[in-house]
C-alpha cells in the first residue's frame, strides 16, 4: 500500500439559471442525457444513465431519485473513467424560480490542479448551456428589439469596423476587417452587451435568463452569424442562448 498517497477532497459544483416557469417533471429527468450529444457537438453520447465517448463510459449513474419536494431528480454517481470511484451525485432541480444543476461530493480521477484546469470549467460551461436551453426563451428577458432596429444596429457596426480597418491601412484588408469585427463584437457583447451602434439604437445582447453574455456565448453567437444571415432568422441567438432586448 502507498500510505503517503494523497486524495483530493470531493468536489461540489453548482450552476443556477433564472427560470420563472418550471419544466415538466419527466422533462427535468430526461432532458440532460438527451441533450449530451448536442452539448458536446456529437463527441459524447448520452444514455440511461451514463455518458459514453465511443466504447468508453465517462460517467455512470444509478437510477434517478426524486427530490423530497418532488421538483427535481438526483442520480448517484457509480463510476466511469472520469470518476475515482463511486460516490457523490448529479442533481437537477427547479426551486423558487431557478433551475439548478449541481454535482455534490464527486471524486474526480484527475489530480486536483488538472481537474480544475480542464474538467471543472468544461462541466460548468456544459451545465450552464444545458440549463439555458432547458429554460427556453419564454418569458423573454426583456422587451425584444425589433427586426428593423437590429438591422440598423448591424449595419452601423459593420460600417464602424470597416472605417477602423481602413484607418489601420492593413496589407490584407479582408483578414484585418474580420479580426477587427470579431474582437469588437466579442468584447462589446461580453463586457456590456452593447456595441457602439447598440448604444445609439437602444438595445442590448443578454443571455436568455437576463444575465450578461459569457465569452463562450459571444463566440458561438459570432461563429453562427452566417447561419442567421443565410436563414434570415436569429439562429445565432438560438444556438448561443442569447436574446436582443431594448435597453
Amino acid at each position: 500500500m502507498m500510505e503517503g498517497m494523497r486524495h483530493e477532497a470531493p468536489v461540489s459544483v453548482e450552476e443556477r439559471v433564472a427560470a420563472p416557469l418550471p419544466p415538466g417533471r419527466d422533462e427535468l429527468r430526461d432532458a440532460y442525457f438527451d441533450a449530451v450529444p448536442w452539448l458536446t457537438l456529437g463527441l459524447v453520447r448520452g444514455e440511461r444513465w451514463r455518458m459514453r465517448l465511443g466504447p468508453v463510459t465517462l460517467l455512470a449513474f444509478g437510477e434517478p431519485r426524486p427530490a423530497p419536494d418532488g421538483a427535481g431528480w438526483t442520480w448517484p454517481i457509480t463510476g466511469g473513467l472520469l470518476a475515482r470511484g463511486p460516490g457523490g451525485a448529479l442533481r437537477f432541480d427547479w426551486c423558487k424560480g431557478q433551475l439548478v444543476g449541481a454535482v455534490d461530493g464527486f471524486r474526480p480521477r484527475l489530480p486536483g490542479p488538472l481537474y480544475r484546469a480542464t474538467q471543472l470549467p468544461a462541466h460548468r460551461l456544459l451545465t450552464r448551456r444545458f440549463l439555458l436551453r432547458l429554460r427556453g426563451r419564454v418569458p423573454p428577458p426583456g422587451p425584444p428589439a425589433g427586426p428593423a432596429q437590429r438591422l440598423v444596429t448591424a449595419a452601423l457596426d459593420v460600417a464602424l469596423c470597416a472605417a477602423v480597418t481602413s484607418a489601420l491601412r492593413p496589407r490584407h484588408r479582408l483578414a484585418a476587417f474580420a479580426a477587427v469585427g470579431a474582437g469588437y463584437h466579442i468584447a462589446c457583447w461580453t463586457l456590456t452587451g452593447r456595441t457602439a451602434a447598440a448604444l445609439l439604437t437602444g438595445q442590448r445582447v443578454v443571455s436568455v435568463d437576463g444575465r450578461r453574455v459569457a465569452p463562450w456565448q459571444a463566440l458561438l453567437r459570432l461563429a453562427t452569424l452566417p447561419l442567421a444571415a443565410a436563414q434570415v432568422r436569429a439562429v445565432h441567438d438560438e444556438i448561443a442562448a442569447t436574446d436582443v432586448v431594448e435597453a
